[in-house]
């Protein structure tokens, strides 16, 4: 398990005094609220940044963060993530995963025999889908939903499914 949690990407800078844009990688923008500080992830390391100010723009977080004076030193940062560690994460639901949790699993059939690796989530408007690259290095998008996904145990890191007709 991932000690830290992405909780977004600053995409731009918003005006002139070090503003920072922010996509949310949250169920919403409005986590930021909550937040008093994020860490930065740079060429590999974490520097904690103080929340000084949050606003919304359309989907978007407008943060103004410690250490971020003009728009100068805020135009280096765009693209770079945003993280907490998972202390400080949402509580989760039954059935519900952190998206860092499951990349990476391996992912099993009903019968147990071995079917390939989770590579990506994407994020749809009726229920996400998991990106399953098989052995034979074909990618397999899977449903997120109760009759494809009959498990997922984050401490084996392994998800087992049921294909259905016509996925494969």
């Amino acid at each position: 398990m991932e000690s830290m949690l992405q909780v977004g990407v600053i995409t731009t800078t918003h005006g002139i005094r070090g503003e920072v844009k922010v996509f949310p990688t949250t169920d919403t923008a409005r986590r930021f609220l909550e937040l008093k500080y994020v860490y930065l992830e740079s060429a590999g390391e974490y520097k904690k940044l103080e929340i000084q100010n949050v606003k919304f723009f359309k989907k978007f977080a407008i943060l103004k963060l410690s250490g971020f004076h003009d728009i100068n030193e805020a135009e280096k940062y765009k693209g770079k993530e945003l993280w907490i560690p998972r202390e400080e994460a949402q509580p989760l639901e039954e059935d519900e995963y952190y998206i860092g949790d499951l990349i990476g699993m391996k992912v099993v059939l009903e019968d147990k025999s071995s079917f390939g690796v989770l590579k990506d989530v994407m994020e749809t408007g009726a229920n996400d889908v998991y990106v399953v690259e098989t052995h034979e290095g074909r990618e397999v998008l899977l449903p997120a939903i109760g009759e494809c996904i009959l498990d997922i145990n984050v401490e084996s890191e392994t998800m087992t499914v049921h294909l259905m007709k016509g996925l494969v």
